[in-house]
């Protein structure tokens, strides 16, 4: 029972990466939740979890560096950033 709530919750999370609203974050944070969401633990989920509630003007400026990402968010916005520095 426990791993059918995890696959639901990646499913879950999967479709709100890829629906954000500014085309640049679907494509960045769609392609971390394929790429990535699989092997993060519990805590870390919990944090992408609120992460996706964060402003997707807010979040493209922090994945590109524009503007320092809060302390909470800043290893997740690394892993992140680090993915679209692979995929350039």
């Amino acid at each position: 029972m426990l791993d059918e709530q995890h696959g639901i919750r990646l499913k879950r999370l999967n479709m709100r990466s890829a629906r954000r609203g500014i085309k640049e974050m679907d494509i960045i944070l769609s392609r971390f939740a394929q790429e990535r969401l699989g092997s993060l633990e519990s805590e870390e989920l919990d944090l992408y979890e609120a992460l996706l509630s964060e402003n997707d003007q807010d979040l493209y400026q922090w994945v590109t560096g524009q503007v320092a990402a809060p302390d909470r968010f800043a290893p997740l916005i690394g892993q992140i950033g680090d993915l679209v520095s692979q995929n350039r």
